[in-house]
């Protein structure tokens, strides 16, 4: 048969003195199951003239003489010090003292919130005991602690209140908690966070090209049957002739930008284009046979032709200006 360990009676002592304190004094107490005590061995819940508060704590309790200490008693940190430190929940550690039958209690979080590194062992002063003419002011002292508002606990259940608290304990804040569902690709983003980098900044500078796009795609149809409707041309090949130029202009914009340069009077020029020839064929989507129709006919042939002349000489000029002023620099 199995046997009890004995120090579980020493163990239990100060559990049982704690919670039939607090539970005396009708605040909620709820103990953690050994199979999932990470540090605390329960969860408070304070009460106030018989209702819940919102303020919570989770508190760890010690027993025995190996607690004592000649100036007190203490604590031992392990292996809790980040869990106890980032805790949105106060961390208590209690302490009994089974010869004299007295509780005595220091706040573990706001303590190991003062220091660097682990300390090894938090001190409980003998100064601060537990006990029913106390249990009033520790109660204001602790609440007033967690009130902090990084500390506290709302939900509409009593469930749904100590399934925060049990996260909180573990220094998850709600604003921050991890979503299961994009861990992994936070993981895949982390490990080529440079080459991430590199495509968000082309994206960005990559913006007028996408915009004349999706211009392109939703004007075609309009474009052709304008086109048609206005002249005896073939409407694709109008079209075509027109985008081609518009996607060389945004293509132009998007290398300049690659090269840190902003360039203003290309952007000037496209945008122009395409707010004339993108909208005039939805406001006269049929055409026109006229004098109208036959101007923006001759002006979708005329513009692109002069238009991509210019465009090449300016910029294959600008680039031979830079490249003289190299090799005469010796660059």
């Amino acid at each position: 048969m199995s046997t009890v360990r004995a120090s579980r009676k020493i163990e239990r002592a100060g559990v049982n003195a704690l919670r039939s304190l607090l539970e005396e004094h009708d605040h909620i107490v709820q103990e953690i199951d050994g199979g999932n005590d990470h540090g605390e061995d329960m969860i408070v819940n304070f009460t106030r003239a018989g209702k819940r508060t919102p303020y919570w704590i989770a508190i760890q309790v010690k027993s025995g003489k190996k607690y004592k200490r000649a100036n007190g008693y203490a604590i031992p940190v392990e292996d809790h010090f980040e869990d106890w430190r980032q805790s949105r929940i106060p961390i208590l550690g209690v302490v009994y003292d089974m010869k004299k039958r007295e509780l005595f209690w220091v706040n573990l979080t706001e303590q190991l919130r003062s220091v660097d590194g682990s300390p090894g062992w938090v001190q409980v002063a003998s100064a601060s005991p537990l006990n029913s003419e106390t249990v009033e002011s520790f109660y204001t002292e602790v609440a007033t602690y967690a009130g902090d508002e990084r500390m506290r606990i709302r939900a509409e259940t009593e469930e749904e209140a100590l399934a925060e608290a049990v996260r909180a304990r573990q220094g998850l804040d709600p604003l921050t908690a991890p979503n299961p569902l994009y861990e992994g690709l936070a993981d895949l983003a982390l490990r080529h966070e440079e080459r991430l980098k590199a495509i968000r900044r082309n994206l960005i500078r990559s913006l007028p090209l996408q915009i004349v796009i999706v211009l392109m795609l939703w004007a075609w149809p309009y474009q052709v049957r304008f086109v048609e409707g206005s002249s005896g041309m073939s409407g694709v090949l109008w079209v075509s002739n027109l985008y081609v130029f518009m996607f060389m202009m945004a293509l132009t914009i998007f290398f300049e930008f690659r090269a840190g340069r902003a360039p203003i009077e290309t952007g000037k020029w496209l945008w122009m284009i395409a707010a004339n020839f993108f909208w005039l064929p939805v406001m006269d989507p049929d055409g026109d046979r006229g004098w109208w129709g036959t101007f923006w006919i001759w002006a979708g042939v005329l513009v692109p032709s002069f238009g991509e002349k210019l465009l090449l000489i300016t910029f294959i000029g600008f680039a031979m200006d830079r490249k003289k002023k190299q090799r005469e620099a010796g660059i």
